[in-house]
């Protein structure tokens, strides 16, 4: 069986299941018992509301199936991927879109790339662009100004513990929908292969299975906020850990790509270490775990040029505090090459401030 989504290993979590009870929080909310009318009413509110999320956002999703001609036990053989994908438009752009995984159609041809829609209809993407270190992929497809397009959030205001649900075709299973809830955010501590490097993920325990990658995370309000990307499980299977990649970074991408055909990145030169733990942190008389911790400096460099040093810790650039080194990456990579910033580091015991002229990744 094709394994579609990217899955990493991680301990097994259970999956938050179906909604079977109210129960009292500090907030007051009531059992759902029959002998709490007020309880019941609102659990049926909250399934009319998933219902009509569901007939909303279905007719936008789409499930992608890509052949493509790659090297399999020293043999050329033909290779088909399976995934899925959302109808949208985009800001200040003409026609109608799919977004996806680039993992779905990577090195696929376009008439390679059949989508169909949820009325059955087959389609071919008339131009694709990818970015494979976001692991987004965005499709043109022509002739379909008439059919229903699904409306993007803004994912900054997503919060922990808010309800979402999952739309795709696991394992083949076509408009398949399911439910859980922001489970946490900006996660980027997961493994995805070497050519994935950004990485700022919403995590939630609805269930995402192989053959949902590229498949919209939509809140009540109906409009996407995610594009489910992969999950954490030991047997390729949903364990209740999935992620998605916010949808205000995939319109942030998206655009670049539309409007330069690649997408321009920040660079600065230093390789930080994968995590940050408190006992480094007292080693370096830190009172915070707070930063990125420099591991490398490369020679000719911004970074070399701007004078930072092994074991340095970024703390703040151009005023953003510097939380984890995941978000760190993502904030360099997303400034402009030729920019000039102001960088704090902790060095020495004491906050040391630099100057550095941003590079460009791809050079």
């Amino acid at each position: 069986m094709r394994r579609l989504l990217m899955p990493f290993f991680l301990g097994t979590c259970s999956f938050l299941g179906g909604l079977t009870a109210v129960y009292v929080t500090a907030q007051g909310l009531p059992f759902a018992r029959a002998d709490n009318p007020a309880a019941v009413s609102d659990l049926g509110r909250l399934s009319d509301r998933f219902e009509a999320v569901a007939r909303k956002i279905s007719p936008t999703v789409v499930a992608i199936d890509a052949s493509k001609v790659a090297s399999k036990g020293g043999k050329m053989k033909t290779v088909e991927e399976s995934g899925s994908g959302v109808l949208v438009r985009l800001p200040n752009q003409k026609g109608v879109y799919v977004l996806t995984n680039n993992h779905v159609i990577q090195q696929a041809p376009p008439d390679q790339i059949n989508i169909s829609l949820a009325d059955s209809h087959i389609l071919k993407p008339s131009q694709v662009w990818t970015d494979p270190e976001s692991d987004v992929a965005v499709l043109r497809v022509d002739g379909t100004d008439a059919i229903p397009t699904a409306n993007l959030a803004d994912s900054d205001q997503t919060r922990v513990g808010q309800w979402v649900l999952a739309f795709g075709s696991p394992f083949g299973l076509n408009q398949t929908v399911t439910h859980g809830i922001i489970s946490a955010k900006e996660r980027g501590q997961i493994s995805l292969g070497a050519t994935i490097r950004i990485k700022e993920f919403l995590q939630t325990d609805a269930a995402i299975n192989p053959g949902s990658s590229g498949g919209p995370l939509v809140n009540l309000d109906g409009d996407v906020v995610g594009i489910n990307t992969a999950i954490a499980s030991n047997s390729g299977s949903n364990s209740g850990v999935s992620f998605s990649i916010p949808i205000n970074m995939v319109k942030r991408i998206a655009k670049q790509l539309l409007e330069k055909g690649a997408v321009s990145r920040g660079y600065l030169g230093v390789q930080v270490a994968a995590s940050f733990e408190a006992a480094d942190a007292i080693k370096l008389g830190m009172d915070r775990a707070q930063g990125a911790l420099v591991e490398t400096v490369y020679a000719d460099t911004p970074a070399a040029a701007a004078g930072f040093r092994t074991n340095d810790v970024v703390l703040d650039v151009d005023g953003v505090t510097v939380r984890n080194e995941n978000q760190f990456i993502n904030l360099i990579s997303s400034l402009t090459p030729g920019q000039r910033v102001q960088v704090k580091v902790w060095r020495d015991r004491k906050t040391v401030s630099l100057e550095a002229e941003v590079g460009d990744w791809a050079k």
